[in-house]
Order: C-alpha cells, then sequence, then structure tokens
C-alpha cells in the first residue's frame, strides 16, 4: 500500500487537511476496497445512515477517524421528540404534531422549508420508537421540570422555551426533552447502544481511517468513492494516535492549548504512519463529520463573535465532511450560525435576577433558554453580561448549589461565582464596581421592580413565577461574560452544506445534486441550524442520518444513469 504524500504541515489544533478530489476517467481506478454505501464519521448522524442503508439491503463500510462517538458520546444524550410519545402520555401531557411544530417553527425559522417541519414533527413519535427498537431506553417524569440539564433519575424534562409566555401562547408548552435512560451523562450510554446496533449488522467499520479527499468521475462529477489515510490496525502507530486522541479529549475543557498540541501529535502521526487507499462507494459517500467548531480558520471566517468560546464537541468536529462537500462545488449555508450555551438555570433562583450588559442595560428575558441568551450576548453584546441578585435570590441559589443534588458542572461554578461576587450595598455602588453607568443599571432594576409593583407585565416578558423584585442588600453581580474561565459559555456550529431536504444529497451552486454525495447531522443545514434547544441536534442527526442513509441504499441504477445523462448534457450545452 502506497505511504501519504506530503501534505501540508500540522495546523496549531490538529484540523484535518482536505485534499482536491481525485478526478478519474471513468472506470481507471484500481479500489483497495468497495462498497455500496461509504459513511464519513460514526457518531449519531453516521450510525442512523449506516443502519438504515443496511436494513435497506445496502453494503455498508463507515470510514471513522477516531474511535468513533464524536460529540454525540460526549453529550447529554437528549433527544427532542413530541408529538404524543408515550412518556408525554404517561406525564399528562398531550402533545401534538401540529403544536410541536407552532412551537419549533419559532426556532427553527427558515433553515428548512415548513414542510420539512412538518414531516419532522409527524415523524417524530416514530423516531423515538425507532431509537427504542435499538435498544435506547427513555423514561417518564410525573413532574417534568425545566433545567439546563435534569439529575440523574429525571429523563423528561422541559428543554427549550416552551414555557416563556411569548411561546406558550403560540403551542400549549409540553416537555420534549427526553434524555437517554443512563446514570451520569446520557450520551455515552445512548452511543453504546447506537454502536451495539452497528454491530449487530453486517455493517464494516474501519477506525483510525481519516477520509481525505473525495475520487470523482471527471465526466459526470459523480462521486465514485473517497480517498482515506488509514492507520496499520493493531500498529504501535495506532495505538499511539488512540492515547493521543483520548487524552486530548479528556484534557480539553481543562487545558485546551495542551490538548490541541496532542491533537498536533496525532495529526503528525497520520501524516507519517498512514496508508493510502481508494474506496469505492457504488451508491454514494454520506458525510457525517459533525461542525467546525474545532476548526479555529473556519470559526475565525465565519463566525468570529465565538472565537472565545469554549469549543463543545469532539476532535472531528473540524469541517472535514463540510470542505469535502466544497472541494467538489457544493453549496454552503448559515455557516455563521452558532449555538452559545449560557444557561443560569440551575440554580433556579437565578433566572429571577436582572442580565444587564456591560453598559447596565437589560437585554434579555432572564428565563430563556440558554442558548437564545448566550447567542444575544455574543452576537449582540460583545460576550459581556452581568446577572444581578439580591441576597434572597443568592441565599436560595446557595441552598440549592449545596443540597439540591445538581451536577458538579453546575453546582461548583455557580458556588463560586456566588462566594466571589462583587457586592455593594445599593445598585449605584455596584455599578461603580462594575463601571457601568450607575443610570443605566438602576432604570433596568427600578422597570422591573415597578412593574411587579404596579401587576404590569415584565418589560422582557418574564413569567410571573419568575419575577422578583431586587430589594434585599446587598446586590451582587455574577459574571456570566464568554470568556469567564469559571463559568465557560461552550458553543457548537449550526450551519453546513446545503442538501435537499427530501433526500439528504449535497446541492452544488446552481441548486443541482452531486451525484453521490449526501449529507447529515451538523455537517449539512438541518433543523437546528437556526436556533438550537437541547435535544434537537441529535433528534436532527438521527432524522437526518436515516434520511440520507435510506436514500443512498435505494438508489435505483436507471435514477443514476438520469442525473449522470443530465449533467454530460449540461456539459456539452
Amino acid at each position: 500500500m502506497a505511504s501519504p504524500s506530503a501534505s501540508p504541515p500540522a495546523s496549531g489544533d490538529g484540523t484535518l487537511p482536505i485534499d482536491a478530489p481525485h478526478y478519474v476517467d471513468g472506470g481507471a481506478m484500481q479500489w483497495h476496497d468497495h462498497c455500496d454505501v461509504l459513511v464519513v464519521g460514526l457518531g449519531a448522524a453516521g450510525a442512523a445512515s449506516a443502519i438504515e442503508a443496511s436494513d435497506h439491503g445496502a453494503d455498508v463500510l463507515i470510514c471513522e477517524r477516531f474511535d468513533g462517538g464524536g460529540a454525540t458520546a460526549l453529550s447529554g444524550g437528549v433527544v427532542y421528540a413530541g408529538g404524543g410519545t408515550a412518556y408525554q402520555k404517561a406525564a399528562g401531557y398531550d402533545d401534538t404534531p401540529t403544536a410541536m411544530a407552532r412551537y419549533l417553527a419559532t426556532e427553527v425559522g427558515d433553515a428548512v422549508r415548513p414542510e420539512t417541519l412538518d414531516r419532522f414533527c409527524q415523524e417524530s413519535v416514530g423516531l423515538l420508537q425507532w431509537l427504542e427498537s435499538l435498544g435506547v431506553p427513555f423514561a417518564s417524569e410525573p413532574k417534568p421540570p425545566k433545567t439546563s440539564y435534569p439529575r440523574d433519575g429525571v429523563y423528561l424534562y422541559f428543554s427549550g422555551n416552551e414555557a416563556v409566555p411569548e411561546n406558550a401562547a403560540i403551542a400549549a408548552p409540553a416537555p420534549r426533552g427526553h434524555r437517554c435512560r443512563a446514570t451520569g451523562m446520557s450520551g455515552a450510554a445512548l452511543y453504546q447502544y447506537l454502536r451495539r446496533a452497528v454491530d449487530e449488522r453486517p455493517i464494516r467499520v474501519r477506525t483510525q481511517t481519516a477520509t481525505r479527499r473525495l475520487v470523482v468521475d471527471q465526466a459526470t462529477g459523480r462521486v465514485l468513492g473517497v480517498e482515506v489515510a488509514t492507520l496499520p490496525p493493531g500498529s504501535a502507530a495506532a495505538r499511539r494516535h488512540q492515547r493521543l486522541s483520548r487524552l486530548a479529549q479528556r484534557l480539553h475543557n481543562v487545558a485546551g492549548g495542551l490538548a490541541d498540541r496532542l491533537r498536533v501529535k496525532a495529526r503528525r502521526l497520520e501524516d507519517e504512519h498512514a496508508d493510502i487507499q481508494h474506496i469505492e462507494a457504488r451508491n454514494g459517500v454520506v458525510l457525517t463529520t459533525g461542525g467546525f467548531i474545532f476548526n479555529r480558520d473556519m470559526v475565525a471566517k465565519h463566525a468570529p463573535a465565538y472565537s472565545g468560546n469554549l469549543r463543545l464537541g469532539a476532535t472531528g468536529c473540524d469541517g472535514s465532511g463540510i470542505r469535502l462537500g466544497q472541494s467538489v462545488g457544493a453549496q454552503c449555508a448559515r455557516l455563521e450560525k452558532v449555538s452559545a450555551w449560557r444557561f443560569i438555570n440551575p440554580p433556579s433562583p437565578w433566572p429571577q435576577g436582572l442580565i444587564v450588559n456591560a453598559e447596565g442595560q437589560r437585554f434579555c428575558n432572564e428565563e430563556v433558554y440558554g442558548a437564545r441568551l448566550g447567542v444575544r450576548m455574543c452576537e449582540e453584546h460583545g460576550g459581556r453580561a452581568w446577572l444581578i441578585v439580591d441576597r434572597a435570590i443568592r441565599r436560595r441559589a446557595i441552598r440549592e448549589a449545596l443540597f439540591g443534588k445538581l451536577w458538579a458542572f453546575q453546582s461548583i461554578p455557580a458556588l463560586l461565582m456566588m462566594w466571589f461576587a462583587p457586592r455593594a450595598r445599593t445598585l449605584a455602588g455596584l455599578a461603580r464596581r462594575l463601571k457601568m453607568t450607575t443610570a443605566a443599571l438602576e432604570a433596568a432594576a427600578h422597570a422591573m421592580n415597578d412593574a411587579i409593583d404596579q401587576q404590569r407585565d415584565d418589560p422582557m416578558g418574564k413569567s410571573d413565577g419568575m419575577r422578583h423584585a431586587l430589594r434585599e442588600p446587598p446586590f451582587y453581580a455574577l459574571n456570566i461574560s464568554a470568556d469567564n474561565p469559571t463559568f465557560p459559555c461552550p458553543a457548537i456550529t449550526l450551519g453546513g452544506l446545503r442538501i435537499d431536504e427530501g433526500n439528504g444529497q449535497v446541492l452544488n451552486a446552481a441548486d443541482d445534486a452531486i451525484p453521490g454525495l449526501f449529507a447529515a447531522g451538523r455537517a449539512a443545514v438541518g433543523l437546528a441550524s437556526n436556533g438550537y434547544v437541547s435535544g434537537l441536534s441529535l433528534a436532527d442527526c438521527f432524522w437526518s442520518g436515516r434520511r440520507a442513509g435510506r436514500n443512498a441504499a435505494t438508489r435505483s441504477e436507471d435514477a443514476a444513469a438520469s442525473v449522470e445523462a443530465d449533467a454530460i448534457d449540461r456539459k456539452a450545452g
């Protein structure tokens, strides 16, 4: 097998380089392996694509650069589902696909067509049942809470903005966050169920195999397969690559710079020791490599407001699938869209406080979902914000953080911030400490308090149950800015390759399908590409992954011949 040719130097964060397509003339290609459907990446979207393609009779091969799991295994394992799931009904909620679609339209916007959103909601109950058929367990709750992530033992909750008054007026609120039943963060368990389902099928999996470029027919533009750099299984280089990659992931949240250096070393092992192979995909290639939050250059170019946020996800979230599509003329959209998570619940008393920007101006309803708050903070206020609370809120929040059975990642930062927060006996004194405009902070607090006293609606639309007049000194300022190392504001990217929403095929600049190329999950534009609520990305990964895998597997030769003939005619014309 050939050694890899010289490649660009390893980037500072270990980003995988993508080479220009390998164009071939008809059958003039020597393949090292063959399959019907080749899936690039093994997370939620990759597993769903592979399982669906296999269940429709295709010979499926997965190429995964690392061990598998990606961002899915690191997630909370929450699937956004509704329309009348068994768990909603058991909790006493009569949700409908129509109500689900009405609410989601406020989050999804125009990222997908209305009929696509409607179809997703109509198929939501069936999607959850499909996951259950793979062994994934869920559960119901007598009183589903509203929280950033529920404690162990709670598996159904309000994971978005459903109960915020402006949304509740559109559709009856219902809990739609279905967390995989497991101990600890549920994403790892969810991935294990998916991996077991893959292994139970005649699906081949190649790990430590990086897809570096696409192989394309010169005459038709059809994607015929891929070129991969694969580390020899069991070799010393493969073992070291695995150790470095796993350690980088473990260190990422606490020592990001060191983690990046480890990723660079792993990349160099790929450059120096991987074998280059060409794999034919007779029906198509499905790109499911995730977003690009780990690609600093892409973030700086498309979403610079988020360059300082904590990168949330896995090393493979470096835009490699997006860049593979771009290499053959694919069209991208919404690359500027990012979800930044600034959750202030729990502790549950915090949203009763007052959120202001660096000038002291209130800019958001404090009870909204954390991604809505985070995006506004990063894009409109330079990533700077403070949560103002009084002694009463702080006392109740400390009690919940100490004794409320919160996750450590929720309770420890909250306690540290409350213990060391700037404080003052008056709001004017607090504004001076923070170098804010005193009049602005006082005006924001007085407007909120006066609305309570006069029984008027909150100026920002906060619901009655979350309202509290700031009166009991001292007053505290909690730094919820994006760059606070004690209270990180993690971010993921939401945009990607434009696809045909009916079958998952990747589109070029002329809105024509690129023959033989599909995409799913965060490598593609989908339901979560406008805004984000917990569980929607995973649900979209499963839904779009199944769509791409099914259509890649069932692509008829007549349809393929027609597409290729059209491509030849366009070139001739």
